[in-house]
């Protein structure tokens, strides 16, 4: 089947919104996209400095170093234990890896990628790309018996939800019964802020207690861009079942698909401090806790963002008429339409802008004439 045409890109849309909020007298403050704004850590850049002589082809499976730390990785910070370095993959960023697995897996006409109601477009996109079907659920119990891959995504993009350890178990066991393959997106799981998520580590889909040590088509996804600010350097991973894990290293070695080897030092530092974690999530909570209360104290209601980098939030309207208000305020948000069709009246605010910035438009908002 060839690729048809494409969708226009939605952001496009947000161009008039994005001239009405730099008009603002002081300044605009973009809180649309999550991409970061605080300095990639210096063990980060002296990794990738001390690296620079890749005379040679890098590997597509990873270093050596860069698998152990993969591994290490998961086993201290998100309790997964039982994975080796057959079972983890170094990847180009994750969206390239979301776009293409449905691809990679084969999938086509005929097949089903089911993916959260509130989601990031590329689970649909890859979907699109490989011929096949997309369909918008959160109930296992809906998921049709063509369903070949299924996307979880916690904490989600853009709503914040975090699945727990029983739902995550209903997920797969479903996703078993239909013979599907499915994975979790946790790129933000170092950022849990709410409830139990504000103690407790949030979940991977790996975690011994939802697989009983048993990871058939089952994968999880992580990305260094948020927690270690690192979004330019494109450095993510992928780990679970070995032989899914197989079938992608060989597609990506025939299609020359390998992170630069400057990259995979750069990871190997990051996956090995913790510090700079803890010290960047802090940054995000100084930043969502007066973000939040302003957005309320202006009308609007947040929705789950118990975990993530983002706050859901609608007024009971348009969200477009939300977007409006808010560019009038010098603020540009993401409008909900663009993450699904079920969510017109929500907005998503980004964490991702300097203190400064961030205090400055909850002035506003608190601010704001009431509507």
């Amino acid at each position: 089947m060839a690729l048809g045409a494409l969708p226009d890109y939605p952001w496009d849309l947000m161009a008039p919104y994005r001239e009405r909020a730099a008009a603002h007298p002081g300044g605009v403050v973009d809180l649309s996209i999550g991409s970061p704004v605080d300095p990639t850590p210096d063990v980060v850049r002296e990794a990738l400095a001390a690296a620079t002589d890749a005379h040679a082809y890098p590997q597509t499976v990873g270093t050596p170093a860069l698998r152990r730390a993969i591994v290490e990785w998961f086993a201290r910070r998100r309790g997964v234990t039982g994975l080796d370095e057959a079972s983890v993959l170094p990847t180009i960023g994750s969206k390239e890896l979301v776009a293409m697995l449905p691809f990679m897996l084969g999938l086509g006409e005929g097949d089903v990628v089911v993916h959260p109601r509130a989601a990031y477009p590329t689970y649909e996109m890859g979907a699109v790309l490989a011929g096949a079907t997309a369909m918008a659920s959160d109930d296992p119990a809906d998921w049709p018996t063509a369903t070949r891959l299924v996307w979880l995504n916690s904490p989600a993009n853009p709503d914040g939800r975090v699945l727990d350890v029983d739902e995550l178990r209903a997920a797969r066991a479903r996703a078993r019964e239909l013979g599907a393959v499915i994975v979790s997106d946790e790129c933000y799981a170092e950022l849990g802020w709410d409830g139990r998520w504000a103690t407790e580590p949030v979940p991977s889909l790996l975690d011994p207690r939802v697989t009983d040590g048993d990871d058939v088509h089952t994968l999880a996804i992580y990305s260094l861009s948020k927690q270690s600010n690192m979004a330019g350097y494109r450095g993510a991973f992928v780990a679970g079942c070995r032989d899914t894990i197989a079938r992608l290293t060989n597609v990506r070695k025939h299609a020359g698909l390998m992170l630069p080897a400057p990259l995979q030092a750069a990871m190997v530092a990051a996956l090995g401090d913790d510090e700079h974690v803890a010290a960047q999530k802090e940054r995000y909570r100084v930043r969502r806790d007066l973000l939040r209360p302003a957005l309320e104290s202006a009308g609007f209601r947040i929705d789950h963002s118990e975990g993530g980098l983002y706050l859901w939030a609608t007024e009971g309207r348009d969200g477009w008429d939300s977007i409006a208000r808010l560019a009038d305020l010098g603020i540009v948000a993401g409008p909900g339409y663009f993450y699904a069709v079920h969510f017109p009246e929500h907005v998503r605010l980004s964490l991702t802008a300097s203190d400064e910035r961030v205090e400055v438009a909850a002035g506003r908002l608190r601010s704001a004439p009431a509507t």
